[in-house]
C-alpha cells in the first residue's frame, strides 16, 4: 500500500486525524478575510466586463507581425476608445473595441487595415449589441437563484435543513471568492466565465455532500450513546474523507490547470482563461468550504439543540467521572454496553482520538 494510502486507511479507522471542527474559529475567520478582500477588491477595481456585456466590435486579423502593443495602440487612435488585444496561437489578431456602432465599426475597420498593411476583406468585423449581454447576465442570474432554490431543498430533503443552509453558505463563499478574484486578477468577464460560474457548483457541493452523508450515517442513534458529541462525530466524518476529497479535487485541477496556464498562457488561446480561471479557483474554495466551512457549521448548529447540548453534558460527564477514578480519557470512551455503541457509521468514519483499545472481555482464542 502507498503512504498516502496508508494515510487514507488510519484516518479511515480513526487512528489518526486533525481536529478540524475544533480549530473551526479559525477556519471562520480566514475565510471572513479571504471573503472581505475580494468584496474589497470588488468594489473598487469592479469587472474587466467583455465586450459581449458592454457592446462594441471585435476585429478578427489575418496573421501579421504587428506586436500586441502596436495593434492596442492602432486601434485606440481609430476608434478613441480603449481596446483589448490579443495575440491567438497562429499570429492572428482579435481586437475588442468597446462603444461602437456599426458606421463607426467600418472607419475602424479601414483605419486598422491601413495601420496593419493588409487589406479590409482580411479583417472579420462582428458587432456586439450591449442588449445582448444583459439578455446573457439576467439569464446566469436567473439560472444561479434556481440552482440555489433546488439545492436547498434538495439536502433539505436527504439530509436535513441545517445541512441545507450550510451548503448554501459554502456555495455563496466560493462564489464570492471566485469572482472577487477576477476581480483583482483583472481577466475578462466573458460568457464564458459565466458558464465555468455555473460549472463550478456542481463541483462545490461534491465534497460536502460526501462529508454530509457520512456525517448522517455516524449519527443514526446518537443520543442513544454518551462516547462521543455530535461536533466530534462529524469531525470523523472530515477525517475519514478527507484522502478521498483531496484525490478527487487534485485530479479535477490538473486538467483545468492545464487550460489555464499552458493553453492561455503558452499558447496565448486566451478564450480559454475565461473558463479555465473561474473553473481554477471554484474547484479549490469548493474543496476547502466543504472541509472548513460547510460542515464546521453544521455541528455549530447541531450543537445548538437541546437534546445535543444534553448528549455533550453527558459524554464531558462521564470522562470526568473516568478521569476521577483514576482512568485515562481513552478508557472513559470504550463502549460499556449497549447503549455506548459507536452510532451507525461513527466507527469507521475517522477520528481525533487516538489509536482504538482492545475490546474488553474478548477472547484471545488461547485454550486454558
Amino acid at each position: 500500500m502507498s503512504r498516502l494510502g496508508n494515510i487514507g486507511a488510519r484516518l479511515y479507522r480513526g487512528e489518526v486525524g486533525y481536529d478540524f471542527v475544533g480549530k473551526r474559529k479559525i477556519w471562520y475567520g480566514l475565510s471572513i478575510l479571504i471573503t472581505i478582500t475580494a468584496i474589497v477588491g470588488l468594489a473598487v477595481q469592479g469587472l474587466n466586463m467583455g465586450i459581449e456585456f458592454k457592446g462594441g466590435a471585435v476585429f478578427n486579423t489575418a496573421k501579421t507581425n504587428v506586436s500586441v502593443a502596436q495593434a492596442e495602440e492602432f486601434a485606440e487612435t481609430a476608434s478613441g476608445h480603449d481596446a483589448i488585444v490579443q495575440q491567438l496561437g497562429n499570429d492572428t489578431l482579435r481586437i475588442q473595441v468597446s462603444d461602437l456602432d456599426t458606421k463607426q465599426a467600418d472607419a475602424v475597420a479601414t483605419k486598422l487595415a491601413a495601420d496593419l498593411d493588409m487589406n479590409k476583406n482580411q479583417i472579420d468585423q462582428e458587432l456586439v449589441g450591449p442588449s445582448w449581454g444583459k439578455q446573457i447576465a439576467n439569464k446566469a442570474w436567473t439560472g444561479l437563484g434556481v440552482f440555489m432554490i433546488l439545492v436547498v431543498i434538495y439536502l433539505a430533503i436527504a439530509f436535513e435543513w441545517r445541512m441545507a443552509i450550510a451548503a448554501l453558505i459554502a456555495l455563496i463563499h466560493d462564489i464570492t471568492i471566485t469572482v472577487g478574484i477576477y476581480a483583482l486578477v483583472g481577466f475578462e468577464v466573458t460568457p464564458g466565465t459565466v458558464i465555468g460560474l455555473l460549472t463550478i457548483l456542481g463541483y462545490s457541493l461534491y465534497d460536502t455532500v460526501v462529508v454530509f452523508d457520512s456525517l448522517k450515517e455516524g449519527t443514526k442513534d446518537i443520543t442513544k450513546q454518551t462516547r462521543w458529541t455530535y461536533s466530534e462525530i462529524a469531525n470523523r466524518s472530515i477525517n475519514g474523507t478527507l484522502v478521498r476529497s483531496i484525490n478527487t479535487t487534485v485530479v479535477a485541477l490538473l486538467p483545468v490547470a492545464g487550460l489555464l496556464f499552458i493553453g492561455g498562457g503558452f499558447l496565448g488561446a486566451g478564450m480559454l482563461n475565461d473558463i479555465s480561471l473561474s473553473l481554477f479557483v471554484g474547484l479549490a474554495a469548493g474543496a476547502y468550504s466543504s472541509i472548513f466551512i460547510a460542515t464546521p457549521l453544521v455541528a455549530d448548529l447541531k450543537e445548538r439543540e437541546p437534546q445535543m447540548k444534553a448528549l455533550k453534558k453527558r459524554v464531558l460527564a462521564k470522562r470526568a467521572a473516568a478521569v476521577a477514578k483514576g482512568e485515562s480519557p481513552d478508557q472513559a470512551e470504550e463502549p460499556h454496553g449497549p447503549s455506548d455503541e459507536v452510532p451507525g457509521d461513527a466507527a469507521t468514519a475517522g477520528a481525533v482520538v487516538g489509536p482504538r483499545g482492545r475490546g474488553r472481555g474478548r477472547p484471545s482464542g488461547r485454550r486454558r
